[in-house]
């Protein structure tokens, strides 16, 4: 997790496009959203978040394939604080436990 998260930016997330969708409206919460191929449009307060994703090349580390993708953050509208905490609980549900 970050300590700051600015108005845009970018993640190669470690990820299927499967896994995603799959945990996506859960990392949203109660927030409103619209789903379109490759992004998400979420409503955050007065503003809303645009998510773009596409599909990158696995990484490969001997014989061990990772599934990544590129996602792409844009706040428009979101005041700050409302952009942390949304973001907090965000990475918190997105996080995958090793084990």
């Amino acid at each position: 997790m970050q300590s700051y998260y600015p108005e845009r930016f970018e993640r190669d997330m470690g990820t299927t496009e499967g896994e995603w969708l799959c945990a996506l409206p859960r990392a949203l919460g109660v927030h409103a959203f619209e789903l379109g191929t490759g992004q998400a449009r979420v409503l955050i307060g007065e503003g809303h978040l645009l998510l773009q994703w596409r599909i990158l090349p696995p990484r490969v580390i001997a014989l061990l394939r990772l599934q990544r993708l590129a996602v792409s953050f844009v706040f428009v509208g979101v005041e700050e604080d409302a952009r942390q905490r949304f973001m907090k609980r965000f990475d918190l549900t997105m996080q995958r436990g090793g084990g």
